[in-house]
């Protein structure tokens, strides 16, 4: 019973928290419902024993792509009623493209009532094993029979980091009074600041 008042506070919430995303006339106020949309799915997804689909959705979507959203949002200086014009103005394309999404929703419906696919039979080596979570059983599988790809993704994603970093990396102009920590790390003692006692008198020593 509880499972199934979850299951419908967690839907309402989302599928309330989706339209008030396209309705709210504050972008911000917008990445705000979207980030609790996530939220309330990210419940959906631990009702149906995925806690780690429901992790990533949290630490993922929330955590960098949602609030990244926000802080860009907050930055920029948005000009709401040329971004208003520009709905309106963009509101016909709008339509066609979610007449084309309900057209593909609707023959995906109808292709479901018309029976399965046929697939390949299991061979059982990603059976899960019985008494273990949903993550351990992902993670036995990931580093024993899908080791070798992981690490690719792995190599993919990390030079992709290593590109961007690249690409945007710009070098800093010497400006006046700029230090060079490398050249005061590797002076010799001879060029140091020699501290001495003038007596009086005797003028200055160049």
């Amino acid at each position: 019973m509880i499972q199934t008042i979850a299951f419908y506070l967690f839907a309402s919430i989302v599928i309330a928290s989706g339209v008030l995303t396209i309705m709210a006339r504050n972008p911000v106020h917008s990445v705000l419902w979207l980030i609790l949309a996530f939220f309330n799915a990210a419940g959906l997804m631990v009702l149906v024993g995925a806690e780690f689909l429901a992790m990533l959705l949290v630490v993922v979507y929330v955590g960098a792509v949602a609030v990244l959203f926000l802080f860009v949002v907050m930055m920029l200086d948005i000009d709401f009623a040329e971004m208003r014009a520009g709905f309106m103005r963009n509101f016909p394309l709008g339509i066609a493209v979610a007449i084309v999404l309900l057209m593909e929703i609707l023959f995906a419906v109808g292709a479901l009532s018309a029976g399965p696919i046929a697939l390949g039979t299991a061979d059982g080596s990603a059976a899960p094993v019985l008494g273990q979570t949903n993550i351990e059983n992902l993670g036995a599988l990931l580093y024993t029979e899908y080791a070798f790809l992981f690490q690719i993704a792995g190599m993919i994603l990390l030079v992709a980091m290593v590109g961007a970093i690249v690409l945007t990396h710009r070098e800093q102009k010497a400006v006046r009074g700029h230090q060079n920590i490398g050249k005061q790390i590797s002076r010799r003692p001879d060029e140091a600041v020699v501290m001495k006692q003038p007596t009086s008198g005797e003028g200055v020593e160049l």
